[in-house]
C-alpha cells in the first residue's frame, strides 16, 4: 500500500472533513442554543431556585466579552483551518509545510553561522582539536547530533562504540573520523552458529578470542577455537586479532568491547552476528559542521 492510499485519502479525507467541521459547527451550536433566553426562564438577577449546601444559584448569563471569546475561538479555528493543513489531505491555502519551515530556519542560520563554521573548516582537524573555541563548536554539535547513541559523555554502549578512548572501529585518524560523520558506516558480522558445528563450535571460537585479551578461558576449547579461527575469521580480524579498519572488524586483544565482552556477549556475536550501523550525515551537517565536528571527536581520545 503506497503512501497515497493510506490515512489521510479516499473515506478517511472525507471523514476527518466532516469530524472536524462538524465539530466547530455543533460547538457553535451549543454556545448559540445555551443563551438564549426560554419562556418561563428567571430574569436576570433572580434565583433560579437550584440550591445546594446552602448556596442558591443566580441566574446570571456570562459576560458577553466571555460569550464572545468562545465564538472569536471558534473563528480562529476555522481560518487555520484554511490557512494551514489539518483537514485531511487539504494543504492550506499558504502551501506550509514541516519541511519547509525547517529549510528556511535552516537557511537562516546557515547565512548567519555559516561564515563561522567556514572559518574553522579552512584549517587542520588536528589544529581545531586544541582550539578551545572551535571545541566548544565542536561539543554543541555532538550534543544535538551524537549524543543520543555515544552518550552525553561520549562512552557509547551496547552496540555504540566509545569516542572517548583510543579504540576504534573504522580508525581513529582525522580524516577516518569526518569519513565516518560525513558517509555513516555499515559494520556486519556474520552469524557462525552454523558454519562452526553448532554450540559447541561456538564455545571454543568464543574461548579462543577471550584469550586474546588475557582471559582465563578453557585450554583445550581455545586450543580448539584457534583452528576455527584461522579458517574463518583471521580474514577480517586479522590472524593476530589486532582487526582491520578498512572493513571495521574490532580488535579483539584490546579488551574493548562494542556489544559487551562477558563470555555470553561474545557467543552471541560469534553465533548470531552482529549488525551496526552508522547513518549519514553529510546530507544535514554539511562538509564544514563535519570537519569541526570530527575536531571535537578527535580530541576526546586525545
Amino acid at each position: 500500500m503506497t503512501a497515497d492510499t493510506t490515512f489521510t485519502s479516499g473515506f478517511w479525507n472525507i471523514w476527518i472533513w466532516v469530524l472536524t467541521l462538524g465539530n466547530i459547527l455543533a460547538c457553535w451550536w451549543l454556545i448559540w442554543w445555551a443563551s438564549k433566553r426560554r419562556p418561563g426562564d428567571p430574569a436576570v438577577g433572580e434565583l433560579t431556585g437550584h440550591t445546594w449546601d446552602g448556596l442558591q444559584e443566580i441566574n446570571n448569563p456570562l459576560p458577553r466579552w466571555w460569550l464572545w471569546m468562545f465564538y472569536l475561538t471558534l473563528i480562529f479555528g476555522v481560518v487555520y483551518l484554511i490557512l494551514y493543513p489539518g483537514l485531511g489531505t487539504f494543504k492550506g491555502v499558504l502551501g506550509w509545510t514541516q519541511e519547509k519551515a525547517h529549510t528556511a530556519e535552516i537557511q537562516k542560520a546557515d547565512e548567519k553561522y555559516g561564515p563561522i563554521f567556514a572559518q574553522f573548516a579552512s584549517q587542520p582537524i588536528e589544529d581545531l582539536a586544541g582550539n578551545e573555541e572551535a571545541l566548544k563548536i565542536g561539543h554543541r554539535l555532538y550534543a544535538n547530533y551524537c549524543a543520543l547513541c555515544h552518550g552525553s559523555d561520549a562512552g557509547g554502549g551496547p552496540g555504540y562504540p566509545n569516542l572517548s578512548d583510543k579504540a576504534t572501529l573504522w580508525g581513529g585518524s582525522p580524516e577516518q573520523i569526518k569519513a565516518s560523520i560525513l558517509d555513516g558506516r555499515n559494520g556486519v558480522m556474520p552469524g557462525w552458529e552454523a558454519p562452526l558445528g553448532g554450540e559447541q563450535g561456538v564455545n571454543e571460537v568464543a574461548a579462543y578470542v577471550l584469550s586474546l585479551s588475557d582471559r582465563k578461558v578453557d585450554a583445550a576449547q581455545a586450543t580448539a577455537g584457534k583452528a576455527k579461527y584461522d579458517a574463518m575469521c583471521a580474514s577480517c580480524h586479522g590472524a593476530d586479532g589486532t582487526g582491520n579498519t578498512a572493513l571495521g572488524a574490532p580488535n579483539l586483544t584490546d579488551k574493548t568491547w562494542v556489544y559487551g565482552g562477558s563470555e555470553g556477549a561474545v557467543r552471541k556475536s560469534i553465533a548470531k552476528g552482529r549488525k551496526g550501523v552508522m547513518p549519514a550525515h553529510r546530507g544535514f551537517l554539511g562538509e564544514d559542521k563535519s570537519h569541526i565536528l570530527a575536531a571535537y571527536i578527535y580530541s576526546l581520545s586525545k
